[in-house]
């Protein structure tokens, strides 16, 4: 009947206004520094088996084929992309890039993450107290928590994230601090949760932190910043091709709908 083919083209279409929202928020952020880009995954949904493969006949022959009709699709989720974005040289002291793999870690509230957000971007800042955090609405706080002295100049950043410089009165090179990276097994596992910031969930399995440039973790470039991986042009190819399965499922419900009325007309 007509009928189905309404609900799956009617299917179609909340799937692909889905992918529309996955796509408008890529581009939206094509700026944010540490950006990973998503894309929505489809899968169909059930089938209705009007005969099974294989049947035999009164002959005794199989049939090759059997007879299914689809109910439509569905998004089965969406897929977080964390290829490397390129890098941004910008000079700044603490503008910091992961070269390879590994995420910042900072403080966030205890009741998601286990307290622990974990983040790509590393444009930070120092805040009143002399702590390093995100340069964000928010002002996360780096974890483990690293104080720069008021009194700090030629602040220095080691490719294995040792944090220094020098300060007023001593010639010497002094430590502030050592910055830790963290890893996941599955990372396309986290979850999303704004402020350029990820927690750990049960698909992402559990941070794994370590020393930059240690445990397959990347190095620390200092005076860089890592750029957002949104290719705009693959996601404008991908608006197109949106664009066009949306009038072809409007055109299945049009065509739907014509039929049902004729079949409705049938009883003058």
């Amino acid at each position: 009947m007509a009928s189905i083919a309404l609900r799956s083209a009617a299917s179609g279409l909340s799937a692909l206004n889905t992918r529309l929202d996955v796509i408008a928020n890529n581009l939206a952020n094509a700026n944010t520094a540490g950006f990973k880009a998503s894309r929505a995954n489809f899968q169909d949904l059930f089938y209705i088996e009007r005969r099974l493969p294989g049947v035999e006949n009164a002959n005794g022959d199989q049939s090759p084929t059997g007879l299914s009709v689809g109910l439509g699709v569905e998004v089965s989720g969406t897929q977080l992309n964390f290829e490397q974005g390129s890098p941004i040289q910008t000079g700044r002291e603490l503008d910091l890039y992961i070269a390879g793999r590994g995420f910042f870690q900072v403080d966030i509230e205890d009741d998601q993450g286990n307290g622990i957000g974990y983040s790509r971007a590393g444009n930070f800042a120092i805040n009143a107290e002399g702590d390093l955090v995100l340069a964000t609405d928010s002002g996360r706080r780096l974890e483990p928590n690293i104080n720069i002295p008021q009194d700090a100049r030629n602040i220095t950043i080691s490719a294995d994230g040792i944090i220094g410089g020098n300060v007023a009165g001593n010639a010497e090179f002094v430590e502030f601090g050592q910055l830790q990276l963290a890893d996941f097994i599955n990372p396309a596992g986290l979850r999303q949760i704004g402020e350029n910031l990820y927690v750990e969930s049960g698909a992402s399995g559990q941070p794994l932190p370590a020393q930059p440039g240690t445990e397959g973790l990347g190095t620390i470039v200092q005076g860089t910043l890592e750029a957002s991986n949104v290719d705009p042009t693959r996601e404008l190819i991908e608006l197109i091709r949106t664009q066009r399965s949306f009038e072809l499922n409007s055109q299945v419900i049009r065509a739907a709908d014509e039929a049902l009325q004729q079949i409705g007309q049938l009883r003058r």
